[in-house]
């Protein structure tokens, strides 16, 4: 599962801010593995990841992050109920097939979850689709032929998903750079971040 570069990634002080000290944590789609890094010389957390892309896998274990090798959508069976602080989805929701169902999981092997993704509702990305184009954008830097993305979403679509599954939200907190957007978010909002727990 490819991911963006994380370098310089601005969302990684807003989810700093929403995980305990000396947290157990769990990325899924960890990617390159920076943000367990960087939670590590913040947070002084115990991190582990799970990628399945080997290319990222392979970063990661160069970057020094504890990282599985397997397939998301297979599920989390080997990880124990409430095994985990905080889960997080970061950037990684968009390309998975079955939302309900990975969601389900991190609520049952965490105490809090953590899922960020692009909002698809962010006017430039309107702007593109009303040009006659499918939107690239910094949080969607793929275009339409090579994307992983198959669940793109607005915010309002999640909020929506998390009324009708069982999903609590603690906290939300919408971003465009390094920007908080509080006025229509739904359409001045690039990147969504959410803290939940199960209702």
């Amino acid at each position: 599962m490819k991911k963006i570069s994380q370098t310089n990634r601005y969302d990684f002080n807003v989810i700093e801010n929403w995980v305990r000290p000396n947290a157990k944590v769990l990325d899924l789609g960890c990617g390159d593995g920076l943000l367990l890094n960087h939670l590590k010389n913040k947070k002084n957390i115990v991190g582990f990841g799970i990628e399945k892309d080997k290319d990222n896998w392979l970063v990661s274990l160069k970057n020094g992050v504890d990282v599985i090798q397997m397939d998301l959508e297979s599920g989390l069976a080997g990880f124990e109920d409430n095994s985990f602080d905080t889960v997080i989805l970061s950037r990684t929701i968009q390309s998975m097939h079955n939302i309900q169902s990975i969601i389900s999981e991190m609520q049952r092997v965490g105490q809090e979850i953590i899922v960020t993704f692009p909002n698809f509702g962010y006017w430039r990305n309107r702007l593109q689709i009303i040009k006659g184009g499918m939107p690239v954008s910094k949080e969607l830097p793929y275009s339409w032929f090579n994307t992983p993305n198959i669940h793109l979403c607005t915010i309002s679509d999640f909020d929506n998903f998390c009324a009708t599954h069982k999903v609590a939200v603690i906290e939300k907190h919408i971003m465009t750079d390094q920007k908080a957007v509080n006025f229509y978010p739904n359409l001045f909002g690039a990147l969504a971040l959410y803290k939940l727990v199960k209702k």
